[in-house]
């Protein structure tokens, strides 16, 4: 599953699906809202391109690292400390392959997929610098 939802990940079913004919070794990478003096963040994407690189960025990854099974789900709307902004499953026959396809997927959809992050603190609220090179999102 590759997809950018408002809605909670169910890990668990993630996991479960992961689980395909010769597989050895499931990661899974669990982003989530840390307490950095915040109240909660908000996520933007811009969904017409953004699930289509998060599309070439798991075939990329399954062609590299021989992955069985790849799940990206990225969050947008408000979140609150502790919720999940960013569930990556993989499963493949070894986890050498499973840890560095699921490295690879985190590198590359921060460094080239357009979602945003505006945190709002205690001290005002700002949108936080991007490393993707779509650029920043525009300003409010």
């Amino acid at each position: 599953m590759i997809a950018i939802q408002t809605g909670d990940v169910d890990i668990g079913a993630l996991i479960t699906g992961a689980k395909k004919k010769g597989t050895g070794a499931i990661v899974v990478f669990d982003g989530v809202v840390r307490d950095d003096d915040i109240r909660e963040i908000e996520l933007e994407a811009y969904e017409e391109v953004a699930v289509p690189e998060l599309e070439k960025i798991a075939a990329e990854a399954q062609a590299a690292y021989h992955l069985l099974s790849i799940d990206i789900i990225h969050r947008i709307g408000r979140l609150a400390i502790g919720e999940n902004i960013l569930v990556i499953v993989v499963s493949a026959g070894h986890r050498k392959q499973a840890y560095e396809g699921s490295r690879f997927i985190i590198e590359a959809i921060k460094a080239g997929v357009p979602i945003w992050k505006k945190e709002l603190s205690r001290n005002g609220d700002r949108w936080v610098p991007g490393e993707h090179s779509h650029g920043q999102r525009p300003k409010d």
